[in-house]
């Protein structure tokens, strides 16, 4: 399970993005659950200003890049951060 921290002032409207982006619909407060094929089974749910989410991989996998180009598009639209940004923060946290 991994804790994606949502930027200070920005309110995206994760629902509308989930379902912009993976056509799933559903309340992300009260936690959704999901496939993407290429990134595996998503449970994810919003409190407060974290993101949780925990992923179940795919049996089969795909070498196909745009679906990680994809992932990293919907997390920089519902947290407001870069994925540089994300990997800096997961450095400074103890897992």
């Amino acid at each position: 399970m991994r804790e994606y921290r949502i930027k200070k002032g920005h309110n995206a409207d994760i629902n509308s993005l989930i379902q912009r982006y993976f056509g799933t619909k559903g309340d992300i407060f009260e936690g959704l659950t999901f496939e993407v094929e290429g990134i595996g089974k998503i449970d994810m749910k919003q409190d407060k200003n974290f993101l949780a989410i925990d992923i179940e991989p795919p049996k089969k996998v795909y070498g196909d890049p745009s679906i990680i180009k994809k992932w990293n598009e919907f997390l920089l639209e519902a947290t407001g951060l870069t994925s540089k940004e994300r990997k800096k923060e997961f450095g400074k946290r103890k897992q």
